[in-house]
C-alpha cells in the first residue's frame, strides 16, 4: 500500500495511467475522468447482486458510459460540503446562529458582526476548489447543464461569481485562501479555521476527523445546513473510491481483495473509524456508530448527514459527470484573477466559460 499525498493522485496517477502504468487498485476522487482506465471486476465477484443492491446510487459515476454494466469500483465513502462554524465565538459576539433555512446573505450579515466584535482575519473562507464552489452555484440557480446535457455557465453561476468576487474584495473573505495559491491548484480553508482565525467555512464532511484531532477542546464548532441561495440550499456530494485498474496484472486478486473491502463487516468498520458518512444502503439504514467521536465529531455527522436530501439533482449530475473537471479547474483560475483584479468579473466569467469549451473539445479529441 503505497499512502501518497491528494495532489499526487489528482497530477500524477493520471499520467502513470496514460502511460499505461500504474497499481493494480487506487483510491481516487476524480471518479468518471479517469473510468476509462477502470478494470470491469463483475466476472470475479460472489455476489454481483450484493453489489448492485448496496451501492447502485452511485454506481454510475465510475461507469466508463452510460450503458455500461459492470461493476468498476465501489465509494469507500460518500461525502457532502457543508459549512463548519465556530460557535464560541458567535457566543463570544453575542450573534444568535442563523437558522436552518438561512440564505449566503443571511450567514454572511451574521459572521461580519461575530469577525467585526471579536477582531478574528475574516468571517468565511471557502475550500479553494470548483467542487466546493459549485453548490452556492447550484443553490444560485445555476443549471450547470443545458437541455442538450452540456456544461454550461449560466446567470446562476455568474450570480455566484459576482458574490463571492464581491465578498473577497469587501473583506468578508479571507482572501489568502484563493490568492495564495497559483492557477487551479486546490487549497483548503481548515488550518484558518482550526486556528481560530475565521467564523465559518465552507468545507466538508471528510473533515470532521481532522477538526476533532486539531480543535479538541480549544473551542465549540457545529456543521450547519447548507446556506439557501434562490433556487436551492445544496451542497455537492462526493466521496473517494477503490477502483481496480486495467493496467494491473492482478485482476482476479484485486476483485478478491475488494469484494473483502466492499462486505458489510469491513465497509461498517471503515466508515465507523474513519469517521464517514457510509456510501453502502444497507449501512445506510443500518446506522452507523462513531465510538471514536467525541460529541463535536458525532453531532457533525449527523448534521450533515441530514443535508444529503437538501442536495440538488444537478449536484449528482455533475459529480458524476466525465468531464466536471472542465468547469471547476477554470472556475478556480479565473475567479481568482477576479479576486485580484486581473480581469474584471465579467471577464472572468467570460473566461470561465471559454476555458470550459476549450476544454470539452480537448477532452473529446
Amino acid at each position: 500500500m503505497d499512502t501518497v499525498p491528494f495532489r499526487t493522485i489528482l497530477e500524477q496517477l493520471p499520467v502513470q495511467l496514460a502511460a499505461g502504468r500504474g497499481p493494480d487498485i487506487a483510491r481516487v476522487t476524480d471518479l468518471n475522468g479517469l473510468s476509462k482506465y477502470y478494470l470491469d471486476i463483475s466476472p470475479y465477484l460472489k455476489d454481483r447482486e450484493y453489489w448492485d443492491r448496496n451501492f447502485a446510487s452511485t454506481a454510475a459515476w465510475l461507469r466508463p458510459s452510460p450503458d455500461a454494466k459492470g461493476i468498476y469500483g465501489f465509494m469507500s465513502q460518500l461525502t457532502l460540503t457543508a459549512p463548519f462554524v465556530n460557535k464560541t465565538l458567535f457566543e463570544q459576539a453575542n450573534v444568535a446562529l442563523p437558522g436552518p433555512k438561512a440564505t449566503w446573505d443571511d450567514w454572511v450579515r451574521a459572521t461580519r458582526q461575530v469577525a467585526q466584535a471579536t477582531r478574528v482575519k475574516a468571517a468565511m473562507a471557502w475550500d479553494r476548489s470548483g467542487h466546493r464552489f459549485a453548490g452556492p452555484a447550484i443553490s444560485y440557480g445555476a443549471a450547470i447543464f443545458d437541455s442538450r446535457g452540456e456544461l454550461t455557465i449560466d446567470e446562476g453561476y455568474a450570480t455566484t461569481v459576482r458574490k463571492f468576487v464581491g465578498w473577497n474584495k469587501d473583506g468578508t473573505m479571507l482572501r489568502d485562501v484563493w490568492v495564495g495559491t497559483g492557477g487551479s491548484t486546490y487549497a483548503d480553508s481548515l488550518d484558518e479555521f482550526i486556528n481560530g482565525n475565521v467564523v465559518m467555512v465552507l468545507s466538508g464532511s471528510w473533515q470532521i476527523g481532522r477538526l476533532q484531532r486539531s480543535i479538541g477542546d480549544a473551542f465549540d464548532w457545529v456543521a450547519v445546513p447548507n446556506p439557501c441561495g434562490t433556487a436551492a440550499c445544496s451542497g455537492m456530494p462526493g466521496g473517494a473510491a477503490w477502483v481496480p485498474l486495467k493496467v494491473g496484472h492482478a485482476h482476479k486478486e484485486a476483485a478478491a481483495f475488494l469484494d473483502f473491502l466492499a462486505s458489510e463487516p469491513a465497509y461498517e468498520e471503515f466508515t465507523s473509524r474513519t469517521n464517514n458518512i457510509p456510501a453502502h444502503a444497507g449501512l445506510v439504514a443500518k446506522g452507523v456508530s462513531y465510538p471514536d467521536a467525541d460529541r463535536a465529531a458525532g453531532d457533525a455527522l449527523k448534521a450533515i448527514s441530514a443535508t444529503a436530501p437538501s442536495v440538488a439533482p444537478a449536484a449528482y449530475r455533475l459529480q458524476g459527470y466525465k468531464y466536471n473537471r472542465a468547469i471547476m479547474l477554470p472556475t478556480v483560475t479565473r475567479v481568482t484573477q477576479a479576486i485580484v483584479g486581473e480581469l474584471t468579473v465579467d471577464e472572468a466569467i467570460a473566461r470561465i466559460r471559454s476555458d470550459m469549451q476549450d476544454a470539452l473539445r480537448q477532452a473529446r479529441q
